[in-house]
């Protein structure tokens, strides 16, 4: 199942000066990260302060070195990188789902950061008929040539959703039917206890923090994964195989397949 049309692009397109990035933004790019550089001004990052409101882009204000690293050329204290994938809404993927009498499958990832990660696990969530990716638009990996390169192509097949409000985001996938289920070791229960023939949204987080506490406040499962060894870990990208299959596992139990 693909809902990303775009046709691939190999690495993210670098496009720098004021009036270049703004007239990217009025044309629908998706912007992946923005520099500013800081203390500049003039009517015209005025104009692009504007776009960047309207469009609910947040850009990093950076010294000038940092964006003379990236290009020796004019970039007049402005660059943005162009994503390239198109991000997606997941209010308007979960009713397609529904329609095309499927159950929905979604994959909540809370802070990873990583971009292999990234790309591994989007990679491992394409082949397990996972319907899309949900992260949040700040503290999430970038989606950049190295993810796309560990992801085997699997981010341009996979919807990819990126949301400014994470909460209210996670909290609509609840408000469509899906229960939340947390892959976390702040329980006693097994990833074996869930019914993921039900709609479902797998929530992960990331190695270092795990999954936020506000999630897990109204998550409708806790899970984790049973650990035998010295380590007790897993990187995040395996414990995502790990649970998915156990809700593939499931599914296909019921389906017959």
């Amino acid at each position: 199942m693909t809902y990303n049309s775009r046709p691939p692009r190999e690495s993210n397109q670098v496009v720098f000066g004021i009036r270049a990035v703004v007239e990217a933004i009025k044309a629908g790019k998706e912007i992946e990260s923005l520099y500013i550089q800081r203390g500049i001004g003039g009517s015209l990052l005025n104009e692009l302060k504007e776009q960047l409101n309207e469009h609910h882009i947040v850009a990093q204000q950076v010294p000038v070195e940092k964006l003379n690293r990236i290009t020796q050329k004019n970039h007049q204290g402005v660059i943005a990188f162009i994503s390239p994938i198109t991000y997606q809404r997941v209010e308007d993927i979960i009713p397609e789902i529904y329609e095309k009498g499927e159950v929905p499958l979604i994959l909540v990832l809370d802070s990873i950061t990583d971009v292999r990660n990234m790309g591994a696990i989007a990679r491992t969530a394409e082949c397990c008929g996972v319907h899309a990716i949900v992260v949040p638009a700040k503290g999430s990996a970038q989606v950049n040539p190295d993810a796309i390169k560990t992801s085997a192509g699997a981010l341009y097949k996979i919807p990819v959703c990126r949301h400014d409000n994470f909460m209210q985001t996670v909290r609509f996938l609840q408000e469509s039917g899906l229960q939340l289920v947390c892959c976390t070791e702040k329980t006693q229960e097994y990833i074996y206890k869930p019914d993921f023939t039900a709609p479902t949204a797998i929530v992960m987080g990331s190695e270092e923090d795990g999954v936020r506490n506000e999630i897990i406040r109204i998550a409708d499962h806790l899970a984790k994964i049973p650990m035998y060894g010295e380590i007790e870990s897993l990187n995040v990208s395996v414990a995502t195989g790990v649970i998915l299959y156990e809700a593939i596992r499931q599914r296909f139990a019921v389906s017959g397949e």
